[in-house]
């Protein structure tokens, strides 16, 4: 069974057992959270599709830690000029461990 979810903007695969890193939530490490954006679950070959969402579908996920990104670099170099900028950035997540899948 595996599903698509829709958290922080993006869209996600997961199936139970799956460690998945998001932007980070406002849940603190080691507590559940349940996501109810489930755009599709499939079992097998019973599939539903959400339009947009599947009504009573929830993923019910653990918050393993919070961690960052890896270091993003974006560089801006102005020929002839003597400009240049330099910048980087590193992205705040959060590592969510698939407990459970509930179709509804």
């Amino acid at each position: 069974m595996y599903a698509v979810i829709a958290i922080s903007g993006k869209q996600f695969v997961v199936k139970e057992g799956d460690t998945i890193e998001v932007d980070r939530q406002q849940v603190e490490a080691g507590k559940s959270i349940t996501i109810k954006d489930v755009l599709l679950v499939a079992d097998g070959d019973n599939v539903i599709i959400g339009q947009p969402v599947v009504g009573q579908a929830s993923v019910q996920a653990e918050a393993l830690a919070h961690t960052r990104g890896d270091k993003l670099i974006t560089f801006k170099y102005r020929r002839r000029k003597s400009s240049h900028t330099k910048k980087g950035h590193r992205q705040d997540l959060t590592r969510l461990l698939i407990r459970k899948i509930a179709a509804g």
